[in-house]
C-alpha cells in the first residue's frame, strides 16, 4: 500500500567539524567558512526529499526508488539536485545492470559527508563565483548503470521527465564524463553561458574494490556506497530566514511550525519567492502572490520583508507595452538556450505574458497591503526597476503598477457598456491555457474561465478603485482621479452580471441518471453513485451549478463540470445582490456536501473538478485521477474554500475582512439575506464544517502541490475503500505524454499557516 506523505525529519544543526573538513579534503580546498544550516526530509514514497540551505547555498536533492508495487513504465531509479539560483539542476537516471527492471534501488543515507547532506564551498582562482552545492553518499542495492544525465537547468530536466523524453542536442552535446579520482568518474557541463560549470561526482565510497567503468558516457559500477558530489558556479540568492519572513505577532510559528516554516524559508529570498519544488524553483506571479493574500496575516511587513518581495517581483517583471503581469520567468542556463533559439546570443532573463489571470491578483494584493501599511507607498512605489527585467530601466514600479490597472481598466471597459458574452475575458487567441487550470485539459478546451470574468477582474476593479484612492499609488492624472468612483462602480457590473452566464441547472432526477452513467464509464471508481445526494442536496429538487468555463464566443455553451473556483468569488468578494448570492451560496455549499462522483468530497480531499454530471463522454475521459487538474485535490485550492466559506459565514456575524473593497461603495456592512435563510446557512456551515473536518483527516498531503486517490473495489463507497495516491505513479491520462509528478512542497500549499479551522462556526 502506498504510504501517505509524511515529514520524516527536521533538524537544525551547525555545520560540523567533520562534514566540513570531509567536504574540504574531497576538493583539496579550504573548509567554507563556518555558518549554521537548515535541512529537511520529507518522506513522500516512491520519493524522499532532502533540503539543505545555509549561508552559501541552498539545494533539494530527490531520490525516486521504486517500491514493490511501482508502476515500472512509470517510477525509475532517479537522482536529482536542484537549485533555487537559476532554477539549476542535475538528473541521474540508474538503472539495473542485470536488465531485470525493479531489482534496483537507491537510497541516500547518513554518513561523515553529511546527514545525508553536507555543503561544497570552494573558490578558485577560475571562476568569480565560488563553486557551491551538496554531498553525501548514496547506496546501490545492486549492480547498476547510469546511462542519462541532464546538467543545467531545471527546465531541461522537465521536459524530458514530463514531455516525450525530450533531450536536447545542444545541451546533451556539452555533456562531458571523465575518470575521477582513479575509482570515481565526473560528469560536467559547461553552460551556454561559457561560464558557469555544473559538475556531479560517483566515487566508491568505503568499497575499496569497486570502481566505475565508463562507456561513452555510461556509468558502470557494482552495488554499495558512493560518495557524489553535486556543485556549479552561478551566484547565489539571498534566502529569508524563518524569522525575517513572519511578521512579529507570528514569530511563535518558527517554533510551533518549524517544518512548515523550514519549507517556506527555502522558497523565500529577498527578490522573489518560488513556487516549489524541485519542478518549480523560480519566480510564478500567480502563485506568490496568491500565496501572500492567504498568507498576510502571518507575512513580514517593510522594506526587505516576505510581501515586498512578492510586490516588488511582479512590478519589477511587468511587460511595460502593455501591462501584462509576469507568468513565469526564464533564466539560467535554460534563458540562454531560449534566447538561442530565436538566434540570440544572450543569457537575459526572459519572461512570459500567456495568462490571463495573473494581472488581476496585482492590484488586489497592493491594495490589502497598502490599506494597511500605506507608510510603504512612496519607498515601494519609487523603486527603479530594470535590476532584473533591463527592458524596464527608466521606470520605476509605479509606472509599471499604472501600466497594469490601465489594462484592466481598458479590457473590462466593453462589459460595463453592453454585458455579452463577447465582452467577457477570453483566453488570448494563440494560447490554449490562461490560468490556474493550465493543463491542456484543465479547462476542458474552454476559452473563458470562471474564476478571471466571476471573481478576479471585479475583485480587481474594486481594488484599483481604492488604490486610486490611496495618494502616491498612482500618477495624479485626470485619469486615475476618476478611478476611484469608475472602477468601483465597473467592479458592481461585473460582480453582478457574470455569474448569469456561467449557470445551469438539471433535475435530482436527471443528475441520479447521469451518475449511473457515468460510473459505468469510469475506468477508476466503481463505487456507488451517491445519486440520493442529488436529491438530498438540491433546491426543490432542481441542481443548480456554475461551469468551470464557457466554450467560446461563437460557441457559448457552458462547460457543465463541478468544480472549486467558486472560492475565489467567496474569497475575494462581498456581493450585494441578494437573490444571486444565496442561490450561488446554496450551489457551492452542495457541491462541497455531495460526496463524490455526485459532488466534490472524497475522504482523501475536495477535487477541483468533477464531470461526473455533465453527460459528456469526452469530458469524463479527460477528467480523471491521474490528470494534472482532474478529479485530484489541490492543497491550495482547499484552503481558498476554506477562507472563503469563512468569511460569507462572517458576514452573518458583521465581519469581514475584506479590506480593499470600500463598504461605502458595496454597501458589504449590510447583512446578507441568505444569513437568515435558514436552509442556505445550515448547508454552508456543514459544507464548512465537512470542508475542515476531510482537511484536517488529510493533514500529511496538505503542504504537497498535489494528490490524488484510488477505490479499492468497495460498493458501500466507505472511506476506507479510497486510498491516497501520489499522482505520479498512475497512468497518464489519454493523449498525455506522461504522468505529472507532484512537488513535495509547494509555496502556496504552505497557506494553512494562517487559513485555520473558525471553531466559531463549528
Amino acid at each position: 500500500m502506498l504510504q501517505k506523505l509524511a515529514a520524516s525529519l527536521l533538524l537544525l544543526v551547525t555545520c560540523s567539524s567533520s562534514v566540513t573538513a570531509q567536504s574540504a579534503r574531497s576538493n583539496s580546498n579550504p573548509s567554507p567558512p563556518a555558518c549554521s544550516a537548515r535541512t529537511l526530509h520529507l518522506s513522500d514514497p516512491p520519493y524522499q526529499d532532502y533540503f539543505y540551505s545555509d549561508c552559501h547555498v541552498d539545494a533539494q536533492a530527490v531520490v525516486t526508488s521504486p517500491l514493490p508495487d511501482s508502476n515500472l513504465s512509470i517510477i525509475g531509479p532517479r537522482f536529482i539536485v536542484a537549485w533555487p539560483a537559476g532554477n539549476s539542476g542535475i538528473c541521474t537516471f540508474f538503472q539495473p545492470q542485470s536488465g531485470k527492471n525493479g531489482s534496483l534501488a537507491i537510497e541516500l543515507v547518513n554518513s561523515t559527508l553529511g546527514a545525508p547532506l553536507g555543503p561544497i564551498y570552494n573558490k578558485t582562482k577560475d571562476s568569480a563565483n565560488p563553486v557551491v552545492g551538496v554531498e553525501g553518499v548514496l547506496s546501490f542495492n545492486n549492480s547498476a548503470e547510469l546511462p542519462i544525465a541532464i546538467l543545467g537547468s531545471v527546465r531541461n530536466i522537465r521536459d524530458f521527465t514530463e514531455g516525450p523524453s525530450l533531450l536536447s542536442p545542444i545541451i546533451q552535446a556539452g555533456i562531458k564524463v571523465t575518470k575521477f579520482q582513479k575509482t570515481g568518474a565526473q560528469i560536467s557541463r559547461l553552460w551556454l553561458d561559457n561560464v558557469t560549470t555544473t559538475t556531479f561526482t560517483l566515487v566508491p565510497w568505503k568499497n575499496s574494490d569497486n570502481h566505475i567503468q565508463i562507456d561513452n558516457t555510461t556509468l558502470r559500477f557494482g552495488s554499495g556506497f558512493y560518495h557524489f558530489t553535486a556543485s556549479f558556479n552561478y551566484p547565489q540568492l539571498k534566502q529569508l530566514t524563518p524569522s525575517q519572513i513572519l511578521n512579529e505577532q507570528s514569530q511563535s510559528l518558527v517554533k510551533q511550525q518549524p517544518e512548515t516554516i523550514s519549507s517556506l524559508s527555502f522558497f523565500s529570498y529577498t527578490e522573489k519567492l518560488l513556487a516549489g519544488g524541485w519542478r518549480f524553483l523560480t519566480y510564478f506571479g500567480r502563485d506568490s502572490m496568491l500565496t501572500a493574500l492567504l498568507l498576510q496575516p502571518v507575512l513580514s511587513t517593510g522594506n526587505g520583508s516576505a510581501i515586498e518581495a512578492v510586490i516588488g517581483a511582479a512590478l519589477e517583471r511587468v511587460n511595460r507595452t502593455d501591462g501584462s503581469v509576469c507568468h513565469e520567468e526564464t533564466i539560467g542556463d535554460y534563458a540562454t538556450f531560449v534566447n538561442l533559439q530565436n538566434n540570440i546570443t544572450s543569457t537575459a532573463a526572459g519572461f512570459t505574458y500567456p495568462m490571463i489571470d495573473t494581472d488581476y491578483y496585482l492590484p488586489v494584493l497592493m491594495a490589502r497591503y497598502f490599506g494597511s501599511s500605506p507608510e510603504r507607498i512612496s519607498p515601494l512605489l519609487s523603486t527603479k526597476a530594470g535590476s532584473i527585467d533591463i527592458g524596464n530601466l527608466n521606470l520605476t514600479w509605479r509606472d509599471l503598477s499604472y501600466a497594469t490597472a490601465s489594462k484592466i481598466m481598458n479590457i473590462t471597459a466593453a462589459f460595463e457598456q453592453n454585458q455579452t458574452v463577447d465582452n467577457l475575458i477570453a483566453l488570448k487567441p494563440d494560447q490554449s491555457v490562461g490560468q490556474w487550470r493550465d493543463s491542456s485539459w484543465g479547462l476542458a478546451h474552454g476559452r473563458i474561465p470562471f474564476d478571471v470574468n466571476c471573481a478576479l477582474a471585479p475583485a480587481a476593479l474594486y481594488a484599483i478603485s481604492s488604490l486610486a484612492a490611496m495618494p502616491g499609488v498612482y500618477p495624479n492624472n485626470s485619469v486615475t482621479q476618476k478611478w476611484t468612483t469608475v472602477a468601483a462602480q465597473r467592479a458592481k457590473v461585473w460582480e453582478d452580471k457574470t455569474l448569469q452566464f456561467f449557470q445551469y441547472s438539471m433535475t435530482a432526477k436527471t443528475a441520479v441518471a447521469r451518475l449511473t452513467e457515468y460510473t459505468s464509464k469510469n475506468t477508476f471508481y466503481d463505487g456507488p453513485t451517491n445519486g440520493d445526494s442529488a436529491s438530498d442536496y438540491s433546491t426543490n429538487g432542481t441542481i443548480i451549478d456554475y461551469g468551470l468555463a464557457i466554450n467560446s464566443t461563437t460557441t457559448p455553451e457552458v462547460i457543465p463540470i463541478t468544480h472549486t473556483d467558486t472560492a475565489f468569488r467567496h474569497y475575494l468578494l462581498n456581493t450585494t445582490d441578494d437573490e444571486q448570492l444565496t442561490t450561488f451560496i446554496n450551489a457551492s455549499a452542495n457541491a462541497v456536501l455531495r460526496p463524490f462522483p455526485a459532488g466534490l468530497s472524497t475522504p482523501i480531499g475536495v477535487v477541483v473538478a468533477n464531470p461526473a454530471l455533465s453527460n459528456n463522454d469526452v469530458l469524463i475521459a479527460n477528467f480523471p485521477n491521474s490528470a494534472y487538474h482532474g478529479t485530484v485535490v489541490w492543497s491550495w485550492q482547499l484552503a481558498l474554500m476554506a477562507k472563503g466559506f469563512e468569511r460569507q459565514l462572517e458576514r452573518c456575524h458583521g465581519s469581514s475582512n475584506v479590506t480593499d473593497i470600500p463598504s461605502s461603495i458595496t454597501n458589504a456592512t449590510a447583512t446578507p439575506q441568505f444569513c437568515s435563510n435558514k436552509g442556505v446557512y445550515t448547508a454552508l456551515k456543514a459544507a464548512y464544517n465537512k470542508l475542515w473536518d476531510i482537511i484536517e483527516n488529510n493533514s500529511e498531503q496538505l503542504e504537497s502541490e498535489v494528490w490524488s486517490w484510488t477505490y479499492s473495489g468497495g460498493k458501500n463507497g466507505t472511506e476506507a475503500d479510497f486510498k491516497f495516491s501520489p499522482l505520479a505513479v498512475l497512468p497518464p491520462p489519454p493523449g498525455a505524454g506522461s504522468a505529472t509528478e507532484s512537488d513535495v512542497r509547494q509555496l502556496w500549499s504552505l497557506t494553512f499557516l494562517s487559513v485555520t479551522r473558525n471553531k466559531g462556526f463549528s
